[in-house]
């Protein structure tokens, strides 16, 4: 059966965790999940049948050439995209549809132009019914270091502050899993690194899982526990990379031995896939 897109709900469910609550929670299972699109001569595989494990608090990266399926993978978790074959669980519980134990944070920033950046960030927990959103507003933009911003509109910021208020607003549901797909990759170098560490600030102090999506591979192993290499499509996972750098973690670390050792498995298996990949587009 081809995947069918899921639509959102106008109302969340409202959310019983709270922060330095969640290292018990936000087990994600996806189990042998294969993704469809299409019929007929149409008919196309984004990802072939995959299996993955990533444990409470873990912060996971997928890496992988274009067009591999990573972020179809990522929309199964979020219930965004509905998998043809094999299930996904978030704490035992089957995902079928989005719902606020699952924040998502887009590469585009994805905010409404014409609400503030208060209200951005409370529109979520608004939405959910409840009567303190302000309060919880105001202290996820304090967490991301734009309390002085909080009467501006979208348009007055610049795109590492958008992306940050993105993510304020994918926590103020106080998900147990943050989903990110290529958050930061409009981003020039210096708001990236920033953002890098400021996101980590933010996953150890919150306890929540991360599933984030790639093309970096500095990116990846500056940030993760594990990295997740993908194949050219259909894409399904070849190669599960543990990340042993201590914690917290300075951009330093990229000189270090283990960080480019790291570095050349993943280039090795990423030009390979990259290659097998122009090549399926040249037949």
């Amino acid at each position: 059966m081809a995947a069918q897109i899921v639509k959102l709900e106008s109302r969340a469910p409202v959310p019983s965790s709270r922060p330095g609550t969640q290292a018990h929670k936000g087990h994600v299972v996806i189990d042998r999940v294969a993704v469809t699109f299409g019929h007929g001569a149409n008919r196309h595989t984004a990802v072939e049948e995959t299996s993955l494990d990533i444990a409470p608090g873990e912060f996971v990266c997928l890496l992988g050439p274009s067009g591999c399926g990573k972020s179809t993978l990522l929309n199964c978790v979020a219930g965004y995209v509905a998998p043809s074959r094999g299930t996904v669980t978030v704490d035992r519980v089957p995902v079928t549809k989005p719902g606020p134990d699952r924040g998502m944070v887009f590469q585009q920033y994805s905010l409404f132009p014409w609400k503030t950046v208060l209200d951005n960030v409370a529109f979520g927990p608004r939405v959910a019914g409840k009567k303190d959103g302000e309060a919880i507003a105001r202290t996820f933009l304090d967490m991301v270091g734009l309390s002085r911003f909080a009467k501006r509109y979208p348009g007055e910021l610049s795109g590492g502050m958008q992306q940050r208020v993105g993510i304020a607003r994918a926590l103020a549901n106080y998900p147990s899993v943050l989903l990110m797909d290529e958050p930061f990759g409009a981003l020039d170098a210096q708001t990236r690194v920033m953002m890098q560490e400021n996101l980590l600030r933010i996953w150890d102090e919150f306890g929540i899982t991360v599933m984030f999506v790639t093309h970096d591979i500095d990116e990846a192993l500056f940030l993760a526990d594990r990295v997740l290499v993908m194949s050219a499509s259909p894409g399904h996972i070849i190669a599960d990379l543990t990340v042993p750098l201590d914690r917290p973690r300075q951009p330093e670390i990229a000189t270090e031995d283990v960080f480019i050792k790291l570095k050349r498995q993943c280039l090795e298996k990423i030009r390979a896939e990259s290659m097998r990949a122009f090549d399926q587009q040249n037949r």
